[in-house]
């Protein structure tokens, strides 16, 4: 094996141990996302408050786009992304209501 293979093998190796942390980083940051929300769907709940809040995801949509822009990511794909999380979040406040 030449040494430029070996150096792009360990770089390559380098690249995907970093996205393995950053996997991890989001998976744990999500969890805690998660769990915060949760706690805002039981404080919905007890107060019959409704499980959404289109004003507000409207802002945070809004928000995670320019986020986006400014970390040079897609702002269709942020904007997509938490169109999902929104959703799940809203699935999970009307599970405490019922």
């Amino acid at each position: 094996m030449s040494d430029e293979t070996e150096r792009a093998e360990r770089i390559l190796r380098e690249h995907r141990e970093s996205i393995d942390r950053l996997d991890a980083i989001l998976v744990y940051t999500l969890a805690e996302r998660f769990k915060q929300t949760q706690a805002v769907g039981k404080l919905k709940a007890e107060h019959a408050l409704p499980p959404s809040d289109p004003a507000r995801e409207a802002r945070q949509i809004e928000r995670l786009e320019w986020l986006a822009k400014e970390a040079d990511l897609d702002p269709e794909f942020a904007r997509k992304f938490l169109n999902f999380i929104i959703q799940e979040v809203i699935r999970h406040h009307e599970k405490f209501r019922s």
